[in-house]
């Protein structure tokens, strides 16, 4: 069998590799930014998802967020907790319920756009104008 070596292969120029401490750089400075408001970054895009879009109901907010129904559920169950979005039922449909931002939530979020551009500044910081752009539009590219 060869050794990585001698097949050409290292870690720290795989694609995975790289998209994993890119994360890892971003989630860091994500949680310095947010540590007073004690929102997580899964926490933040329901909040911020649910302000964009009004009421939806969790499986719909977890398929917009891209988080799998474990998740959401629990992100749902600690935002309910801390007040800042409600449960209620759909007035269209009866039998199913739809989450929703509290007064609480809507102005820890309008609150909060700020500080939520300056993490995306400071994660592309490292990157030139042109950079950035190219950067996000490969990354959507790949979502």
């Amino acid at each position: 069998m060869a050794e990585p070596e001698e097949a050409g292969y290292a870690l720290e120029v795989q694609v995975g590799h790289l998209l994993r401490r890119a994360h890892q750089r971003a989630t860091a400075i994500f949680l310095a930014a947010m540590q007073d408001h004690q929102v997580t970054p899964t926490q933040w895009a329901a909040l911020s998802m649910l302000r964009a879009e009004g009421s939806l109901s969790q499986n719909h907010l977890g398929r917009l967020t891209a988080m799998d129904p474990a998740t959401i559920q629990g992100v749902a169950r600690r935002l309910i907790a801390r007040k800042l979005i409600c449960r209620q039922a759909d007035l269209d449909d009866r039998r199913r319920a739809v989450l929703r931002l509290t007064e609480a939530g809507e102005k820890l979020v309008d609150g909060l756009y700020e500080t939520a551009f300056g993490i995306s500044r400071d994660t592309l910081a490292p990157l030139a104008e042109d950079e950035r752009e190219i950067f996000l539009s490969l990354l959507r590219r790949l979502s």
